[in-house]
């Protein structure tokens, strides 16, 4: 990376983390940040995550190479004629946000194509914020670059180096693929299961029976559902063609299986879940996506007293920390009694390696 001084308007979890893996790799480069909440900007300034804490958009950006906008989604393309005046030659801006098609619309309307190139780090976390940032939430990750019309290859250049010093695995896209992809594999997926929970919540009787029984599959693909509901709406709002399309394909989808079902066709469920089966088999568990995976395992073993606490013992005397762990009240496909959640999976294979030698019942999930 060559860029020296950078720029990042909004510093919560993914420009905190862009920040702090920058200053690892690279501890010389000067980092000048804003954001509304000052606290935080002082945080980030005690912790050396960042050297000048910016009033607003004026002249001092003009020293920069890099400009990163992280702030949500509809305010990024607000912020790009604020910052314009400002741009030295050379200089990049760049976003994070989840959908690219309305930010490349504003950067043609200002005629600012051949300084701008856009970006999606695709991953995330269910916390928010700065506080929450870390050096590593990028590692491993896909980060999409989506250059415009004019983009030299020296910039794309120097953006993907960026991202591969933070230990993200660049992929560059034109950006109406990029927001077509996101549709259909993130955006989708939570306009999903918040209908889905939705529709649990209002066909649930007045003892909330199927709120007392919900866990198994139908807690693992709505999890997503408990996300900002703010940000979902921008995001929607501002990828909602492709997503308007995507999901008219999906309800077409539901509707072919529900004519089917009512027919009785056994055959035809049986290729839905045979096909699904297979192809979201073949999908790696290494790869983050737009959430971070969650390393755990469960664990079968009786409800006698010190059962947990002599388990907690075994790994923490192998120095192996626990991110969470609870009982499985629902065990349909055969998953033990105990879940532990472990931070990252060096972790959760180091816990899984100690319990074997114990003889304990371990389910993967």
């Amino acid at each position: 990376m060559t860029d020296s001084t950078i720029a990042f308007i909004g510093l919560g979890l993914i420009g905190g983390s862009i920040a702090r893996g920058i200053k690892r790799e690279k501890p010389n480069t000067k980092i000048m940040a804003y954001m509304r909440t000052r606290s935080r900007l002082l945080s980030a300034l005690d912790e050396g995550v960042i050297d000048v804490i910016l009033d607003g958009v004026n002249e001092q950006l003009s020293e920069c190479d890099l400009i990163f906008l992280c702030t949500p989604v509809e305010y990024n393309a607000r912020y790009l004629a604020e910052i314009k005046p400002f741009l030295k030659p050379g200089a990049i801006i760049t976003d994070v946000g989840s959908t690219k098609t309305d930010i490349h619309e504003a950067v043609t309307r200002l005629g600012m194509e051949d300084c701008f190139i856009g970006g999606h780090p695709m991953a995330g976390s269910e916390k928010t914020g700065f506080e929450n940032s870390t050096d590593h939430l990028l590692e491993n990750a896909y980060y999409i670059i989506t250059p415009t019309r004019t983009s030299s290859q020296e910039a794309l250049d120097r953006l993907i180096s960026v991202a591969s010093l933070i230990g993200s695995i660049p992929i560059v896209l034109d950006y109406h693929e990029h927001d077509s992809v996101t549709a259909a594999i993130s955006h989708l997926p939570h306009v999903i299961a918040s209908s889905l929970v939705n529709l649990v919540r209002d066909a649930d009787n007045p003892d909330g029976l199927m709120k007392r029984l919900a866990a198994g599959g139908f807690k693992d693909i709505t999890r997503i559902a408990s996300s900002s509901p703010e940000m979902w709406e921008q995001i929607c709002m501002t990828n909602r063609a492709p997503l308007a399309a995507v999901l008219e394909q999906y309800i077409a989808s539901l509707n072919g299986t529900l004519d089917k079902l009512k027919a009785g066709d056994n055959q035809y469920l049986s290729r839905l879940f045979e096909t699904s089966r297979d192809y979201r088999n073949s999908i790696s568990e290494r790869n983050q996506g737009s959430v971070t995976p969650e390393y755990s395992f469960t664990v079968d073993m009786a409800d006698e007293v010190g059962a947990i606490s002599t388990l907690s013992v075994i790994l923490a005397a192998k120095g192996i920390s626990i991110k969470n762990i609870g009982i499985n009240h629902n065990r349909e496909h055969g998953e033990g009694t105990l879940k532990i959640i472990f931070y990252d999976k060096e972790t959760m294979d180091m816990a899984w390696k100690q319990l074997e030698r114990y003889h304990y019942d371990l389910v993967r999930v």
